[in-house]
């Protein structure tokens, strides 16, 4: 962290009289959605089929894909053909000009298969993750599916276009002899509609008042500019010495600690910090039942399999923020929440000292330090915020070429579907009734945590959406925090750094 001359000047010296000015961090307006919040106890089962999510996510984006799709292709005439609506999957009929919109499937050969790792667990050990599940030999083939039956996809708005398994699109074209449905274009559900700054809490207020949204002006609270939020990802801690030094520098900074009072003013203004995963460092990998078998203890207990270091340590961190500055915290790959998709909050028994600054058990207002799950979404300061701990995002990593970050959670929003690939190669609950992947509603801003180096722009949809799309790097790696500015939704970087001194 970079400290200018006049504040320089201000760490090193003898006391003064001088007074100063009492500085009162900035409000934050939180009003977090429950979009991905699981049933609890016995309501919670896992009985069910995962086939039955495509089918809902089908239904649910089918008609909007259609619809852009109708408007684009209505009427389109090629050779003296007009293209026409096909309903299913398996009523594309050979050298018939056509559109139909199904559910892609990737049929890879490298992708991981249960069925065959179940075969093979008695016999070899697990093979390590691919990095991609792209074959080098080009047997990588596409599916438009529904329904009715599958359909293998080609042509060369394929090779153009980021497909991934689980998303919905329309495709015209024509089926050829082979069996193969040829791809002239294709279509995608595009950006949903976003809200209004400020809409869902003004609802709120309007119902709350009785005052409708006639007297709107009357009864909308004041609410302050310049503000800001601090996205950190990829804390790593792992309760040694080494992490400690650059954790106490980010967490001096965010109290106003390590800087003059000019800069003190900038970090009041910040109003949130918001922890996008992997706060803990990774854990011990899982012994297999041998070993589980040959080292069993008396009682089923091994207290040297468990160390407590790292959650004490993000404890203590989270607890001497907590009384200046309210926090929300998305687990991620390497926390204690659950593997699956979507993780549900880092219980509160990890916390002992934290959770006192929590909701109470059973309140509909959200606490000081609120734990969440992940993917999250909820208004910060009136702008709809979604992000997640970077799960989506590298699995969707392993489907494609390149190492586009930004163009991947791009598509993720114009396919509306915050994971695609869930439930074919990333884990996720067995829904059955509504899919929550579905992105509904467009957000302001769209944050993935624990990517490989900061990055950010902002796209815009076909209705005037514009959202600001941020990468945020794990900051054990980089040293880096985001901040995201509430009137403009610019971002900017705070990095912390350790100097080694001369060798």
């Amino acid at each position: 962290m970079d400290v200018d001359k006049d504040d320089a000047d201000n760490l090193l010296r003898s006391p003064s009289d001088e007074e100063y000015p009492v500085l009162e961090r900035q409000p934050s307006y939180y009003n977090p959605l429950q979009t991905f919040a699981l049933a609890k106890g016995e309501q919670k089962q896992y009985q069910q089929q995962y086939g039955d999510m495509y089918f809902l996510r089908l239904a649910k984006l089918k008609p909007a894909v259609e619809a852009l799709a109708d408007e684009e292709w209505k009427d389109i005439e090629i050779a003296g053909e007009t293209v026409r609506r096909v309903d299913r999957v398996l009523d594309v009929r050979q050298g018939e000009l056509c559109w139909v919109a199904g559910t892609v499937y990737m049929d890879m050969p490298l992708k991981p298969n249960i069925l065959d790792d179940i075969s093979k667990d008695h016999w070899i050990s697990a093979p390590p993750p691919r990095e991609k599940y792209l074959s080098p030999t080009g047997q990588d083939q596409t599916m438009l599916e529904d329904e009715s039956g599958r359909l293998r996809l080609t042509g060369t708005p394929l090779q153009t276009s980021m497909l991934v398994t689980g998303c919905i699109i329309a495709v015209m074209g024509t089926e050829n002899a082979n069996g193969d449905f040829e791809v002239i274009d294709l279509k995608i559900p595009d950006l949903p509609r976003q809200p209004q700054r400020w809409e869902r809490d003004d609802a709120s207020i309007a119902i709350a008042n009785g005052t409708g949204s006639k007297r709107k002006s009357d009864s909308t609270p004041k609410r302050p500019e310049g503000g800001k939020i601090a996205i950190v990802s990829g804390l790593g801690i792992s309760g040694d010495q080494g992490d400690t030094l650059t954790l106490d520098l980010l967490m001096e900074y965010l109290l106003g600690e390590a800087c003059g009072p000019s800069e003190q003013s900038s970090v009041s203004k910040i109003s949130r910090l918001i922890i996008a995963g992997n706060s803990i460092s990774e854990g011990t990998p899982l012994a297999s039942r041998e070993d589980e078998r040959r080292a069993s203890k008396k009682y089923g207990y091994d207290s040297s399999a468990y160390n407590p270091a790292p959650t004490t340590r993000l404890d203590d961190f989270l607890a001497t923020l907590l009384p200046s500055i309210p926090i929300t915290l998305i687990p991620g790959e390497s926390d204690p929440a659950n593997v699956s998709m979507p993780q549900q909050p880092i219980h509160p028994a990890m916390f002992p000292r934290s959770r006192n600054y929590a909701a109470m058990p059973g309140s509909t207002e959200p606490g000081w330090f609120d734990s969440v799950t992940n993917p999250w979404e909820g208004d910060v300061d009136g702008w709809r915020m979604l992000g997640n701990g970077g799960q989506p995002i590298d699995d969707v990593f392993k489907y494609v070429e390149g190492d586009e970050r930004l163009e991947m959670m791009e598509c993720l929003l114009r396919w509306r579907c915050g994971a695609p690939t869930a439930p074919d190669t990333l884990w996720c609950y067995p829904f059955q009734d509504k899919d929550p992947f579905v992105i509904e509603e467009c957000p302001h801003v769209f944050f993935v945590g624990n990517q490989p180096r900061y990055d950010t722009t902002v796209i815009e949809g076909p209705a005037g959406q514009s959202v600001r799309l941020t990468c945020v790097p794990k900051f054990r790696e980089s040293g880096e925090m985001v901040l995201l500015d509430t009137d403009t939704l610019e971002t900017e970087i705070v990095r912390f750094d350790v100097y080694e001194g001369e060798p």
